[in-house]
């Protein structure tokens, strides 16, 4: 009754405060990606969905409450005496750390913390912080959930990535929330509001977003690097300021083919991320961030290799098959991306701050443009996302690793919502298989 009572009352008030989401919009300018034939890579790349995996909603549409323990003061759980502050020790960088995303804002924190710690086992969780929604005028901060979910977070030892995107109307000229704002000062001094408030409670930071997609990072330069790694070296100096054994992770790229060097309105990132190294984003990072959707290939499957697992016509989605690129690939996307980052810099390590696979099973619909959701069943979404954890902390290019997502699926919009098929939680608020499977699995 507790969490039912709580999942109301905040509900309700997200709807007086936040109103809707607003509707992202793409353009693309290049060819479908289920072409007969390959697009040639030195004209136009085939697109992966661009930005398969987008912010999360503001407004939890479902109220059942999920088939899971509530918090309790057992375990690793700890209690906070007032005044007492609880920090955990800074995380080692030559240890592999397991995590999964919440969308802690919505609904009983507690509940999120409990399970991610104590039910499935991870030390890490990621939680996308939205600027917007925390500073709606300048001189207005609306700390209230945050409070909650640092808090539960501190009483069970669970450390916290925060992703922290958007930028309030108020910052940019043309009001546009999708982008830095027009003083990254303002960016810097909230970020070190944030360590300050949270001191010692934060112990990594991903500064903004999939910036090689104009649906995230929207300036008068397009998505060119250059912008961003000045952006970023701000937010690290400003973010070392405060508390030097945060770690930093350069915003993770969306992994596509899409190229659109005449508009800059998004950029393959490969070829971003090559850019961004001339310009020495090493400097300013701890860790190199990453993305990758799964779509509908097993985790150690190299782009070119689609052929072991089946042919075109054995799948709903045939992208890996007849538009051939490195995109599609998990296995591919995270070897190039240590590759380039390693010659470099050959201690710098990956942080995969979004990876999962989706599967529509126990779904009658899906979102649109994400056919592989009817390729993947539960039990091989459950079977990849383990494989991929395993595989990531052999590989030894991997700090930590953030599974998207866990809760999703019944704080979502339904079925076709996109993060719902990727959430090991249902609609229902019941767990898939693969919440068993990462709970049990080996860490």
């Amino acid at each position: 009754m507790r969490l039912k009572l709580f999942w109301i009352l905040l509900i309700t008030s997200l709807l007086v405060a936040c109103g809707s989401p607003e509707p992202e919009v793409v353009e693309q300018t290049v060819a479908p990606t289920n072409t007969a034939e390959p697009v040639p890579t030195d004209t136009a790349l085939p697109p992966t969905a661009v930005s398969t995996l987008p912010p999360p909603p503001t407004i939890a549409v479902e109220e059942s409450e999920p088939v899971v323990d509530e918090p309790t003061t057992d375990g690793e759980t700890v209690e906070l005496v007032e005044g007492e502050e609880l920090m955990l020790a800074a995380w080692p960088r030559d240890q592999f750390g397991y995590g999964a995303q919440s969308h802690a804002v919505v609904g009983d924190p507690s509940y999120s913390a409990e399970v991610v710690k104590n039910q499935l086992g991870l030390d890490w969780m990621k939680v996308q912080m939205r600027w917007a929604d925390i500073q709606r005028a300048p001189d207005t901060t609306d700390w209230y959930i945050w409070d909650i979910i640092m808090e539960e977070a501190v009483k069970r030892n669970l450390y916290v990535m925060l992703s922290i995107v958007t930028s309030p109307e108020w910052t940019r000229a043309d009001g546009d929330r999708h982008g830095p704002p027009d003083d990254p000062e303002l960016y810097y001094q909230f970020v070190t509001d944030v360590l300050t408030r949270y001191q010692g409670q934060v112990q990594a930071i991903e500064v903004w977003n999939e910036q090689n997609l104009d649906r995230e990072w929207r300036t008068a330069q397009g998505v060119a690097p250059a912008g961003y790694v000045e952006f970023l070296a701000g937010a690290h100096a400003a973010i070392k300021a405060v508390d030097p054994s945060v770690i930093v992770i350069s915003g993770a790229l969306a992994p596509t083919g899409s190229h659109d060097a005449a508009r800059m309105t998004v950029m393959n990132d490969l070829i971003w991320f090559d850019e961004a190294l001339t310009l020495g984003i090493l400097d300013y990072v701890d860790c190199v961030g990453v993305h990758h959707n799964g779509y509908n290939l097993p985790p150690n499957v190299e782009f070119d290799a689609v052929e072991t697992v089946g042919s075109a016509e054995d799948f709903v989605f045939q992208g890996p098959w007849v538009n051939p690129h490195q995109s599609w690939s998990f296995a591919t996307t995270l070897r190039l991306m240590a590759e380039k980052t390693q010659a470099v810099n050959p201690d710098m390590k990956l942080c995969v701050t979004e990876f999962g696979w989706a599967s529509a099973g126990g779904y009658e619909e899906g979102p649109e443009a994400f056919e592989w959701v009817f390729d993947n069943s539960l039990e091989e979404q459950a079977e990849y996302i383990v494989q991929a954890f395993q595989q990531m902390r052999d590989s030894g290019d991997v700090m930590l690793a953030f599974l998207f997502n866990f809760d999703f699926g019944n704080k979502g919009q339904g079925p076709t919502d996109d993060p719902v098929p990727y959430s090991i939680i249902d609609t229902n608020g019941v767990p898939r298989p693969a919440f068993g499977a990462v709970a049990d699995m080996e860490k």
